[in-house]
């Protein structure tokens, strides 16, 4: 199969074609012309014999009519020697053999003198028995034992129905043969010269038209490898270079086309990776295509690639159910992601919407990821919180109902009982007002429409008058107090009232978590980055670290029952946090359970003291 391969191109095809085709055409020209030339030889040959031997005949004629007549022996003698001395010097032929016959087909005379022992007999060739016979122009071929080929004539002699004798010649016709042979060899020569100018002749023709499509098939392969920048040189309005045009209009058009598919594959590449939801693509076998990066992390799938992969397996949901989601209306399907830390979640809302093609019916799936944790956290919190004001405020208005529905049973009756339910009564009202003002102050910090009145304010005076404000409490307790302000802190832009809450809310809640001879510090300092931190540090109870990441939420308590008990409402941890954010600062807590408890909130200075008094 090697050897064909030069076959295998075009160039290759058009000169084998163009010398098959002189080739078929040289040899039937050339069967043709040596077959009618060799005829017309042989014709011509046979002709000039025949023309030779009417003429003999005609000069015999005259010998043999005498030589049968009455006249002398000797007179005859004479003639047939004259009529040998025609035969053998006019019309001499050359490799030819000339016989004189009588009516009786005896030899009379020969050319040939090799042959001068045939004088007297009789020749019995068949053409001589035709010709004595009167037939005319009788022609054969013979080849001799020699083989070569001879021309056999015989024409009778005489006129009329009486003939004297026959004409016999045998010529040779391989001078003719040769004569032939070499015009076949310079034939042979000329088809060799007309092939030889015709691959060459075939070669630059074929060039022509290969050229440019070698031209062609460069260009197309440039295209496939993504270079569409070259073009093909047209050269002529032939069909080949209508052919090329036609390319370099579609090279241009297509470019156009590629290069607006890669805008708009950049397009929807950059809207992917920037989307704030997840996307994920499918084929129609479920397998993953096309994913963007917030998918990813949604998944925390981190840098890993995912194509190739089932989104069964991704997003652990079963394939019946996948197909379930697409085919019908209900679309959406919510799913649980494991997070860094044990026990927390995220939760992501799947939306299929599947990929549908003209003629094809759907041929893929979309996959829309929203992460719906904060909304369930949110409506958690909601719920929660719902719940938890449901729960304060039931607890003490059924405590004012039962005692109300007491008095009006007859307690009232007894001024000692009656006073102790209505005291009851006015710290459960007074404790409902609390937690009111607390969701209020809570909601205005939320919608923040709370405002933050900075003025400049002592930072030393400030943490003695809160210690003032709680002297009592201490005392009761017998709980030392220890205020450690830098000499550096002075004056700082804050909002006074809002911080002693903060303030309030801290020292509240470390004099109620200290056991009686206990101790609290108020520390205030100023760090490298002019931030002002302020400590409140008790060496009480502690809470748990379970409940450490939970302190700030609302209505939160590590012990409900002895919380409440002792007034408080939940909130006031939550509304320290809320106020601290809104003057740009952080607040952080650390505790050990039965160690004690730290609470430090930082706020920004320098922005403060920019700001007017």
């Amino acid at each position: 199969m090697k050897g064909l391969r030069i076959f295998q191109t075009i160039q290759s095809k058009i000169i084998t074609i163009y010398i098959l085709l002189i080739l078929m055409a040289m040899q039937l020209i050339g069967i043709y012309f040596v077959r009618t030339m060799e005829r017309s030889f042989i014709d011509n040959f046979a002709y000039s014999l025949k023309g030779q031997a009417d003429v003999l005949a005609g000069f015999a004629e005259p010998y043999l009519a005498e030589n049968q007549s009455a006249a002398s022996s000797a007179e005859g003698k004479k003639s047939y020697a004259e009529l040998n001395g025609i035969v053998n010097n006019l019309f001499n032929i050359n490799d030819a053999e000339i016989q004189i016959i009588d009516a009786n087909g005896i030899v009379l005379t020969t050319s040939a003198q090799a042959k001068t022992g045939l004088i007297g007999q009789k020749n019995i060739q068949a053409e001589v028995v035709s010709a004595l016979q009167g037939i005319k122009d009788i022609e054969s071929e013979t080849i001799d034992n020699n083989g070569q080929r001879r021309k056999v004539v015989a024409q009778p002699i005489g006129d009329g129905a009486k003939v004297l004798g026959a004409v016999y010649i045998v010529a040779s016709m391989e001078s003719l043969y040769g004569t032939m042979n070499r015009i076949n060899k310079i034939f042979l020569s000329g088809t060799g010269i007309a092939l030889t100018l015709t691959v060459f002749l075939g070669v630059i023709l074929a060039h022509t038209i290969t050229n440019p499509i070698k031209a062609i098939t460069r260009q197309a392969t440039a295209m496939a490898e993504g270079n569409f920048n070259q073009l093909v040189s047209v050269k002529g309005q032939d069909e080949i270079g209508q052919l090329g045009n036609a390319f370099n209009h579609m090279t241009n058009r297509l470019k156009e086309a590629l290069s607006l598919n890669e805008e708009e594959r950049e397009k929807l590449a950059s809207v992917l990776s920037n989307m704030n939801d997840g996307v994920i693509a499918t084929n129609d076998q479920g397998v993953i295509i096309v994913v963007n990066r917030q998918a990813k992390q949604m998944l925390q799938l981190g840098n890993e690639d995912i194509t190739e992969r089932s989104i069964s397996e991704v997003l652990g949901i079963a394939e019946e159910k996948i197909g379930h989601y697409v085919q019908n209306e209900h679309q959406t399907a919510t799913i649980q992601i494991g997070g860094e830390e044990e026990g927390d979640f995220i939760t992501l809302r799947v939306v299929f919407t599947p990929i549908h093609r003209r003629d094809k019916g759907i041929t893929g799936t979309i996959a829309m990821l929203h992460d719906v944790t904060e909304q369930e956290q949110l409506e958690d919190a909601r719920r929660e919180f719902v719940a938890n004001v449901s729960h304060e405020l039931r607890t003490p208005l059924t405590t004012m109902k039962s005692y109300l529905e007491a008095l009006d049973d007859g307690a009232i009756e007894d001024p000692a009982l009656a006073h102790r339910f209505v005291g009851v009564m006015r710290n459960e009202t007074e404790r409902m007002i609390r937690l009111v003002n607390d969701l209020l102050h809570l909601s205005r910090l939320d919608s923040r429409n709370a405002l933050i009145s900075k003025v400049p304010t002592n930072i030393p005076d400030m943490l003695e008058e809160v210690a003032d404000r709680f002297s009592f409490q201490l005392h009761q307790k017998a709980i030392s107090i220890e205020i450690d302000a830098g000499a550096d802190i002075q004056s700082v832009m804050l909002d006074r009232d809002q911080i002693d809450q903060v303030l309030d809310n801290l020292v509240s809640n470390a004099i109620k978590y200290t056991p009686e001879g206990g101790a609290i510090a108020l520390r205030a300092t100023l760090t490298e980055k002019a931030w002002l931190e302020i400590a409140v540090q008790d060496n009480g109870i502690g809470i748990p670290r379970k409940d450490l990441t939970r302190i700030f939420d609302r209505f939160y308590r590590v012990d409900k029952a002895r919380s409440r008990n002792m007034g408080g409402t939940g909130l006031g941890l939550s509304i320290a946090r809320e106020i601290v954010k809104a003057h740009g600062g952080t607040i952080a807590l650390d505790s050990e359970l039965n160690q004690g408890t730290r609470v430090t909130f930082a706020l920004p200075v320098q922005q403060m003291e920019g700001e007017p008094a």
